[in-house]
């Protein structure tokens, strides 16, 4: 029990606090920043849509919590110009992070360019020290070949985080897409150590045990040291309340949803 409290404690801090539900209300936004900063430390950041952005930025002011929002969310479609602008506005909004999903069924049909065009214009408009997400949606690419060739191009394209899923499809965050975004990430670090690449998997983790299979795989490829806020996050709406809950030694209780 020890070893999953150290873990919790661990996977707090790593946490992108999530909520991406259709219905969502300024109201829901103030209970998300609320909840962001916990008597067992902090949150990495909150992800919400864009139009929820500046409110979550006044809201976590000093906080030291990131906001982070969604780009080309969830379908991944091909308009690049409008996907851009919606970027641009977002920063300019106060976002710190911006979750893009790359254009995965063009990229599935064979459209390589294409998708590696609309990450390296989106970077263009998200300058350092923001972030730049890409959300392969690996539940949907599926083959994990692609998933490698998607995990590159991401990376090429100026991604300083690959993320596997929406959340909104079927099969969202697996070890196994995880396992090969991970070792693709390990392949960039041998070829430039002062390059970092983050990885993001989200979707369906609701446990402090989904917590911890995914830090072990972390450790595993990338050395116990190598996971922090800037290298690794999880996506969950649901995860804190069952981190806090094994820290504090009561009965998890796993929700449904991303």
């Amino acid at each position: 029990m020890s070893d999953m409290i150290e873990t919790a404690k661990r996977a707090l801090g790593l946490v992108d606090l999530t909520n991406l539900n259709d219905d969502c209300t300024e109201a829901d936004i103030s209970a998300l920043t609320a909840r962001s900063v916990t008597d067992h430390g902090s949150v990495a950041a909150v992800c919400v849509f864009p139009r929820f952005v500046a409110q979550a930025a006044r809201e976590l002011k000093g906080t030291g919590v990131k906001v982070a929002t969604v780009a080309n969310f969830p379908g991944g479609g091909i308009d690049t110009v409008a996907v851009v602008a919606e970027a641009a506005r977002a920063i300019a909004d106060g976002a710190d992070e911006i979750d893009l999903v790359m254009p995965y069924k063009a990229f599935m049909d064979g459209r390589k360019g294409f998708a590696e065009e609309m990450i390296i214009r989106v970077r263009q408009v998200v300058p350092e020290p923001a972030l730049l997400k890409v959300i392969l949606e690996t539940g949907e690419i599926g083959d994990l070949l692609l998933i490698h060739a998607a995990s590159n191009v991401a990376i090429a394209a100026g991604a300083d985080f690959i993320k596997t899923s929406t959340g909104k499809v079927a099969v969202n965050a697996t070890l196994e897409a995880a396992e090969v975004m991970l070792r693709v990430i390990e392949e960039r670090r041998q070829e430039n150590a002062e390059r970092v690449i983050g990885f993001k998997p989200a979707g369906g983790l609701t446990t402090t045990e989904d917590a911890a299979s995914y830090l072990a795989l972390a450790d595993k490829i990338m050395g116990h040291n190598w996971v922090s806020a800037s290298t690794f996050r999880f996506g969950s709406r649901r995860l804190l309340d069952a981190l806090i809950a094994t820290i504090e030694g009561r009965q998890q209780t796993p929700g449904s949803g991303y």
